[in-house]
């Protein structure tokens, strides 16, 4: 149920950056148009469909980004190497972004919103965006480890 919930807020925070509405109007569009039917056609390793406690859990994520989008977007900027935000694929941008703002304030342990992070970024992206995101993570996991950077106490 999270991996689809991480999979519908990314393509909420995907389409409010790409298409330039609000990030209320792309949940709109998004949830709105996530007809359980359908995504049953999607399944693959993407778990059911969502539920109401999907759809809360991807809104809580979207929600606890939107708050600290700039505390986000400065964590990213000083880990990514050799990179802008400007030369990113937007889809890589947006796993990364909602990955990172889960890794800094959700008690979500690391190594399971990674490895959905890279998913959601092997399937929406380019050839290298899943080991790009997984380098980009893995050099924020490393910095939170060494004390650069305060998270959230996470679930054992």
């Amino acid at each position: 149920m999270r991996r689809k919930a991480r999979e519908l807020a990314f393509k909420v925070l995907f389409e409010h950056a790409v298409g330039g509405v609000s990030l209320e109007e792309a949940w709109e569009h998004v949830s709105q148009n996530h007809d359980p039917e359908e995504a049953s056609s999607e399944r693959d390793s993407y778990d059911d469909p969502l539920d109401q406690g999907g759809l809360e859990f991807a809104r809580r994520l979207l929600e606890g980004y939107q708050r600290h989008e700039s505390e986000i977007d400065e964590v990213l900027g000083n880990t990514i190497q050799g990179w802008s935000f400007g030369q990113m694929a937007k889809t890589d941008l947006a796993v990364l972004r909602l990955a990172a703002y889960e890794m800094l304030y959700e008690p979500t342990p690391y190594a399971p919103l990674i490895e959905v992070a890279v998913k959601i970024a092997k399937r929406y992206g380019g050839e290298d965006s899943g080991r790009f995101v997984n380098g980009v993570l893995g050099r924020l996991l490393k910095r939170i480890e060494n004390a650069e950077i305060q998270a959230v106490e996470k679930e054992k």
